[in-house]
């Protein structure tokens, strides 16, 4: 859930680099939260041509979605114009899927720190 919250907090934020970690955390939290409010969907009868809860959650997390998903690409060093390629089925899911999966570039990019490096690993622990 910290994944999930921290991207959340970075609602609009396009600028930086994302861990495989963070992104692929708030992509499986995503996902059951979208299964989720489906059945609920479906439990309320508000499915069908328009899934009411599911679909106003999905327009909520658009944007945060988008902006993880760009800061994913810059950690490989990769320009965020690439998620682009998601508006061609299936080549072009494929081709971001395999840039999501891939690690990050080492030490600093274009884009900013590396988020894995000791330093910033060590200043964006939350204190208990």
């Amino acid at each position: 859930m910290h994944w999930y919250v921290e991207v959340l907090k970075k609602y609009a934020v396009f600028r930086g680099r994302a861990r495989r970690k963070e992104y692929w955390l708030y992509t499986l939290v995503n996902l059951v939260v979208s299964i989720v409010l489906a059945i609920v969907d479906r439990l309320l009868g508000t499915d069908g041509r328009i899934d009411l809860i599911s679909g106003v959650y999905g327009l909520l997390v658009l944007v945060p979605t988008l902006a993880v998903t760009v800061r994913r690409l810059h950690d490989t060093d990769r320009s965020g114009w690439w998620i682009l390629l998601n508006l061609f089925p299936v080549v072009g899911w494929l081709v971001v899927l395999v840039f999501n999966v891939m690690d990050g570039t080492p030490g600093p990019n274009r884009h900013g720190a590396d988020p894995k490096s000791p330093e910033r690993s060590a200043s964006a622990v939350p204190h208990v």
